[in-house]
């Protein structure tokens, strides 16, 4: 078995990593190099949208129950009517909550959006 060498950097070659630094001169330095407060932010959004996937996962059961037992279409109607409204709102609720974790992603120590 023929032995591979490793190939020696020669002055003609230049800096591998030239490509990133000249991004980050370019003005996405800040992307490369993400900071602890904003994947804590990423963390905090994915609980919270997990949560709230459970807690209408915990809705879509309680209604199905509900209408296997109901006794006419009337009520069948008003629990889906009532399901409607109730994940509408709970919707409403979720998207404020997520734009409000997304906005303080964005946010720095001074309390100003970066």
């Amino acid at each position: 078995m023929a032995k591979t060498e490793t190939p020696q950097k020669t002055p003609e070659m230049g800096d591998p990593f030239a490509p990133l630094i000249d991004l980050q001169k370019a003005g996405f330095g800040g992307f490369v190099s993400l900071n602890a407060a904003w994947l804590e932010s990423l963390g905090d959004m994915g609980a919270e949208f997990m949560s709230f996937l459970a807690e209408r996962v915990k809705e879509d059961v309680k209604t199905q129950h509900e209408i296997l037992h109901c006794k006419d279409i009337s009520e069948a109607q008003k629990i889906q009517g009532d399901f409607v409204q109730k994940a509408i709102e709970q919707y409403q609720v979720e998207t404020g909550k997520l734009m409000e974790l997304g906005m303080s992603a964005f946010k720095t120590e001074g309390g100003k959006t970066q």
